[in-house]
């Protein structure tokens, strides 16, 4: 018999020293175990060779084709039939779960850092324990035994009770438990390190071949066709009148089934689909391990482990446990083999050997038990460590279901639901923002060319790809800091004030692939270095690595050693002036004969002013939801080739977009061009322009000696914008503020830059200007009440509910994509609201917190942050009433409210108004 202390010590006697070479099977006699098995009763997988004969013929014609019968390929296609679409076809190459899904884990944690990823959670849980076996009287394999989290630190515990206090909003029970409490729970558990542990009682583990054979049987009952053995050999693409690529086939080994749509549920193959159809699908496959242990007196019943610090986690299985975790020199998978059914690696004990250390640390009885199987198998890797879904940028009706970082048994459920609403009704039903990667430029998450969440010319670089995905698998274990940023994948895209700035102590950020300006520490340069593996795989880490050391000084739930920094960041631009490099912004002109017609039907508010107009304005969903928000400027023509004013024919029209949403908006916004047929153009600026903006009450002081126009309000009045000369070049002035100041954003050819940067910075120079950051711009404007997309608005809120009715034009008669959602939700009246939240305590707030009101759970906060200008910590979250009634602004008044951090409660104060400036004089230059 394999012990576990046996395989730690034979692991040290076995380096493996090339960086992610397929590991060789251990070969030590006295070794440990090489019997490769999951620890299930029962699989799907078919004694002997198959026939070679698909299940059933492949039907001439499909609604929507899933190609991949895993977690994901199941609930989608059950999902679809279960909303009633008819004609759903999922094909398994082989069969059901062959794939990465028949050898997880199967854990369901309920609690994540992460209001949607909740939501995602629970209806898996609903959909395995509950809507399942009442549909078709069978048991899929749920066991309901609790998990437990472990913290060895006050970081880790703090993080806890973040979840714990969000776990309250949905009604996930949770209780925060002392180590003697832990013991009580779990006796064979070594509690001597322990600094407290928190505990889900009715999280549990799901069985692969049980869920997703329940899953097809109750798809097949409402009509849905399920062929295994049937492999995809190739997706037609045809293009149409307008130049849109969108899927007209499949074929397959056995025939070909025409279809609109097909739904890329294929894990690790994913991106061997997709090529197929001539899609980018951004992932990785690693391999991923756990070891089975022999029969372990006393373990029955006991709840699933996740300590983090000491990266494992103890699954109960029955009389004994699984015993995995995530390692910092991952095996990654470079040959994808399409001949992989129900496969299995040799585990590799020099990269699993750290997750044995932290499994007899934790439970010490293991040092002394068995090692019955190994189960190391592919699973597939994203970027972000996050899922893509939605339909690919660049080939409409096809849409990804897949990258689920070995989650995909626990988020299977939540995600197949979103698909299946997305492909329905255009969008998911929940916001699925940060998971939607249709791109085609940037966001950080949607639109038509690649991934809304990646840049395009991410999303097919095998680098950053390989990079962002080790980094992610690495860090999955660690604490979730606010403020965290990557060290993978960085400098891949400069502004042209990139190198001013980082001389000028710039700490940057990354956001869609951009180093945007965070902070400027006085320390001096802090330049962002090639990505070091964390020492993995035999390369040397970096020493004295200042940017690394001050991003660890955000590892923190208290205000960080810089706080006071920016601070002062934020003063300068209250009491003088401060420069903000917004380069990053996405840059978009939107021209020709129906441009007008087609700004009327995108944007909320009526932007068909005269040019030299600019408006505030969102984009909408069919649902009312906002897609965006940004501003758009009526321009005129100008000179060919010019990316600073474009010539057209028609009308045009300059969109500025938030750097980080600027893919979802390219994504959001040519999509509804294809479908509407608009004759007009968008085109994507963002790389030839570059942006600041100079905020504070002396910069009107300090622009005029800059730009060649007059700068008064009567000249140059809030919300215009006007073509000018700075520093003998030529640029657009805008007189707009995203930070309550008044003040000008300065568009500027890239070739420019620099030199209009230092024109302003030496006029500013004896008015005290300053540098300023994202970390400056998020706390004023949150001061403000201006809003965030992403934070503050989602695809999921509509304007009336986050109180930015003023941007949508229903005194007009001017129709706009979701106006007759947002008019019947005006009808009806308003049943969750928007609120500022300030505290007098002096306390750190990120969000996620919950909202409480005369004693009762109402909400949960979305952002906040510290407003230096009135000295408090700001919150904004949304509120319904407990009774189910509308929230007016009566009820929002009415109430005493308490935020509850980390499970303390500080009490707070609502605003119905912005708590700085509420008049809105000082943008208007009346100070």
């Amino acid at each position: 018999m394999s012990y576990l202390s046996r395989a730690w010590r034979a692991a040290a006697r076995h380096r493996l020293p090339a960086p992610w070479r397929s590991p060789r099977p251990f070969s030590s006699a006295s070794g440990p175990t090489t019997k490769k098995s999951v620890p299930y009763q029962k699989t799907l997988q078919k004694e002997g060779p198959g026939s070679g004969e698909p299940s059933r013929p492949p039907p001439a014609s499909a609604q929507v084709v899933v190609v991949g019968g895993g977690s994901l390929g199941c609930q989608t296609t059950y999902h679809l039939a279960k909303m009633g679409v008819s004609g759903v076809v999922l094909l398994e190459r082989d069969r059901l779960t062959s794939g990465t899904t028949w050898h997880t884990a199967g854990l369901l944690w309920q609690l994540r850092p992460s209001d949607v990823e909740v939501e995602l959670l629970a209806h898996t849980r609903d959909v395995v324990s509950r809507d399942l076996p009442a549909e078709t009287g069978l048991h899929t394999g749920w066991v309901e035994n609790g998990g437990l989290f472990i913290a060895s630190n006050k970081q880790r515990l703090d993080e806890y009770k973040r979840l714990m206090s969000l776990g309250k909003v949905y009604g996930v029970e949770s209780h925060v438990l002392t180590p003697s409490q832990t013991k009580d729970l779990y006796p064979l558990m070594n509690i001597d390190d322990l600094y407290g542990t928190l505990y889900v009682p009715k999280d549990g583990t799901m069985d692969p071949a049980g869920t997703c054979s329940t899953l097809a049987r109750a798809a097949a009952a409402r009509g849905a066709t399920i062929i295994e053995n049937c492999p995809v050999t190739g997706i037609q693409v045809r293009t149409d009148d307008f130049g849109v690529k969108r899927v007209h086939a499949v074929e397959t080994a056995h025939g070909t089934i025409q279809t609109p749509c097909v739904v890329n549920c294929a894990g690790v193959w994913a991106r061997a689909l997709g090529r197929l159809a001539g899609v980018h699908v951004p992932l990785v496959g690693m391999h991923h391990a756990y070891v089975v242990t022999e029969r372990i007196e006393g373990i029955q019943n006991m709840p699933n482990v996740r300590d983090h610090d000491a990266s494992v986690y103890l699954r109960l299985q029955g009389d004994a446990l699984s015993v995995g975790g995530y390692e910092s020199n991952p095996i990654f998978w470079e040959e994808v083999s399409e001949k992989f059914a129900f496969g299995l690696f040799d585990l590799d004990w020099d990269v699993f050997m750290q997750h044995i250390e932290g499994a007899v640390k934790r439970v010490p009885v293991l040092e002394k038990t068995g090692i019955k199987s190994t189960v190391c198998g592919p699973e597939s890797f994203t970027a972000d460590h996050k899922p893509l879904m939605g339909e690919a940028p660049e080939v409409r009706g096809f849409f990804l279901g897949c990258g689920f970082n070995s989650a995909g048994m626990m988020l299977g459920g939540g995600c197949g639901r979103e698909l299946a609403h997305w492909i329905i009704h255009g969008r998911p039903e929940k916001d699925m923002y940060g998971y939607d990667i249709r791109q085609v430029t940037p966001l950080p998450r949607l639109l038509p060319h690649p991934w809304r969440r990646f840049h395009h010319s991410l999303t097919d670089n095998n680098r950053w790809i390989r990079e962002r995905s080790h980094e992610s698998y690495a860090k999955n274990y660690s604490v979730v800091f606010p403020h965290d940023e990557p060290l993978a994948g960085r400098n891949m895209r400069k502004d042209p004030l990139h190198e001013e700035l980082l001389r000028q102590g710039c700490v940057f950020q990354e956001r869609h692939g951009w180093e945007r300006p965070g902070w400027f520490s006085p320390g001096g340069a802090a330049p962002v270095l090639d990505y070091d593996y964390y020492g993995a795989y035999g390369r040397e880490r970096h020493r004295d690595y200042t940017y690394n050391r001050l991003l660890g000084d955000e590892y923190t739930f208290d205000f960080p050693p810089h706080h006071d920094i920016i601070k002062n960041e934020c003063l300068t631009c209250r009491n003088a002036l401060a420069l903000f490099d917004m380069s990053y912004f996405g840059k978009f002109y939107l021209v020709g004969p129906e441009a007008t017609k087609a700004a009327d039907w995108l944007f909320s508010a009526d932007v068909s002013k005269a040019p030299g107009s600019t408006v505030y304005t969102c984009m909408l969903n069919q649902r009312g939801g906002v897609e965006s928000d940004l501003t758009v400027s009526r321009i005129s023509p100008g000179a060919p080739g010019s990316p600073l004013a474009p010539a057209f024919e028609g009308d045009g029209y300059y969109l500025a977009i938030g750097g980080a949403v600027a893919q979802h908006n390219w994504s959001h916004i040519t999509t509804v061009l294809q479908d509407m047929k608009f004759q007009c153009k968008l085109l994507d600026c963002s790389e030839e322009l570059g942006m600041m903006s100079i905020q504070g009450p002396l910069s009107r002081v300090v622009l005029q000696e800059v730009l060649d126009t007059d700068l008064s309000n009567e000249a140059f009045p809030f919300s215009t914008h006007k073509i000018t000369t700075a520093a003998g070049c030529k640029v657009r002035a805008m007189r707009l503020s995203f930070v309550g100041e008044m003040g000008w954003e300065l568009h500027v050819p890239r070739a420019d830059c620099v030199k209009v940067y230092r024109a302003v910075l030496e006029a500013g120079a004896r008015h005290g200007i300053a540098n300023a950051g994202y970390r400056a711009i998020d706390s004023l404007s949150i001061e403000k009440g201006y809003r965030h997309w992403h934070a503050d608005l989602r695809p999921d809120d509509t304007p009336l509910e986050a109180g930015l009715a003023f941007t949508c034009k229903l005194k007009s008669s001017i129709p706009f994509l979701g106006r007759e959602a947002v008019e019947a939700q005006k009808a009806k009246g308003i049943f969750r609201r928007l609120v500022c939240f300030t505290t007098e305590q002096k306390v750190p707030m990120f969000g996620l917190e919950a909202v409480w009101r005369d004693g009762k759970v109402v909400g949960h906060i979305r952002r906040a942050d510290f407003g230096f200008a009135i000295d408090k910590t700001i919150a904004y979250g949304y509120i319904r009433d407990p009774a189910g009634g509308p929230v007016s602004l009566d009820f929002v008044k009415s109430g005493s409210y308490e935020l509850e951090r980390m499970g303390v409660t500080f009490p707070a104060r609502a605003h119905t108004k912005s708590p700085f400036d509420p008049d809105n004089k000082r943008v208007k230059g009346f100070y």
